[in-house]
């Protein structure tokens, strides 16, 4: 018996006994499709959290102050002194007030909201675009001018459809004129990036009460030299604080890669547990198995009798073991990019099935079939034909 004979009636006999087929594919139809489904969720989970990175340039250079070292700390003027110095690899930068505020006009409020504090290089570092107006300029924060560029959640819930450019708010008591509205990113939704108040950095530091920059942002001329880029800005912060425990310097690129990581790791824990099922799967199908051959005892004496050998028995087992965990594992790959696109829709997400998670899930499937119809396989390839003829 060839292979498509072997293969041919292992269909004959899933289709003779259907429920049983199926109970015993469960497993592995299980199994398969959480693998898919956790693959895809994670793999969507992994794109937009990097594409939400990658929004903010891939070449951005983000130093977090976290302490004060000595007598110095690092001022704006250090910054811009450290970016001339170093075209080859610094680009632009801004420094980064952030405060949390509450914003009126009239009677309408918003009783808290956030005020980011930045230069005018701070729309082209991060990509941000306009609706109408303009965005933060030179002349605005060496004169600290009480300018203002608002997102779309705070000019609705302040203004409605009235056309907010030239008109004034008042941000913690005091009067800002509104100079520019970012175009909508989130549908206008509070906390998103839609709920944000864009004004020159000289101005938050009032605001923030503190006086202080806590952050910059810096871009890099090449993604490709971010190392060295990152090493030259940590070595002019430790020339000022001493110490390297008061800044932290990071790079989008490196947070991209953790983020990789992690959803790496996750994903490859989450297989793990759902590999599982297809482990109790492939028990299902050698406990089936080692029912079939007891059951086709007199066939397999019967083969042997006419010349079978018994490398003919065990390949018909396995091929029959393998089919059904295969078939399990086609079931279980349709069924698990159905439940990937309705758990996306559910918990309004992407989802990226993998063609190489289905190839994993389907290669692994059919080599459980393999592995767990070994041992039925190889008993009945052992039956003496004598006594498998006696069975009764």
């Amino acid at each position: 018996m060839n292979f498509k004979q072997s293969f041919t009636l292992a269909l004959k006999s899933l289709k003779s006994s259907k429920m049983r087929a199926f109970l015993t594919m469960l497993g592995i139809i299980i199994g398969v499709a959480s693998v898919i489904v956790l693959i895809s969720l994670m793999n969507g989970l992994s794109s937009d959290m990097t594409s939400q990175f990658e929004s903010m340039g891939t070449n951005t250079i983000t130093v977090n102050l976290v302490g004060r070292g000595g007598n110095r700390a690092a001022k704006v003027e250090d910054i811009e002194e450290l970016v001339k110095e170093n075209p080859a690899y610094l680009d632009q930068y801004s420094p980064m007030v952030t405060a949390s505020v509450t914003v009126k006009n009239g009677t309408e409020s918003i009783d808290t909201t956030t005020v980011k504090g930045v230069n005018e290089n701070y729309q082209e570092m991060q990509h941000i675009e306009l609706d109408q107006g303009r965005f933060i300029q030179y002349i605005d924060t060496t004169r600290r001018q009480k300018v203002c560029v608002a997102g779309s959640y705070v000019v609705s819930e302040l203004f409605g459809t009235t056309n907010p450019i030239g008109q004034t708010v008042k941000i913690n008591g005091s009067e800002y004129t509104i100079v520019g509205l970012l175009t909508e990113t989130a549908d206008s939704e509070e906390s998103s990036d839609d709920d944000v108040i864009y004004i020159p950095y000289t101005t938050a530091t009032r605001l923030s009460y503190n006086g202080n920059i806590s952050s910059y942002y810096i871009t890099a001329i090449n993604t490709e030299n971010i190392d060295i880029t990152v090493a030259l800005i940590e070595n002019a912060l430790y020339k000022i604080y001493g110490s390297a425990d008061a800044y932290r310097v990071t790079s989008m690129t490196s947070m991209i890669e953790q983020v990789n990581e992690m959803t790496s790791s996750m994903a490859a824990v989450l297989v793990g547990i759902a590999g599982i099922s297809l482990v109790v799967g492939g028990i299902g199908i050698m406990n089936i198995m080692l029912v079939s051959v007891t059951e086709r005892t007199r066939e397999i004496g019967v083969r042997k009798a006419l010349g079978a050998k018994r490398k003919n028995i065990m390949e018909q087992f396995i091929i029959e073991a393998a089919t059904t965990s295969a078939l399990g594992g086609v079931i279980g790959i349709l069924l698990g990019i159905a439940v990937s696109a309705a758990a996306g829709k559910i918990m309004d997400m992407t989802v990226i099935v993998s063609l190489n998670a289905i190839l994993l899930a389907f290669s692994v499937s059919v080599g459980i079939g393999i592995i767990f119809g070994y041992f039925p396989a190889n008993k009945a390839a052992k039956m003496n034909p004598i006594d498998a003829l006696r069975y009764d």
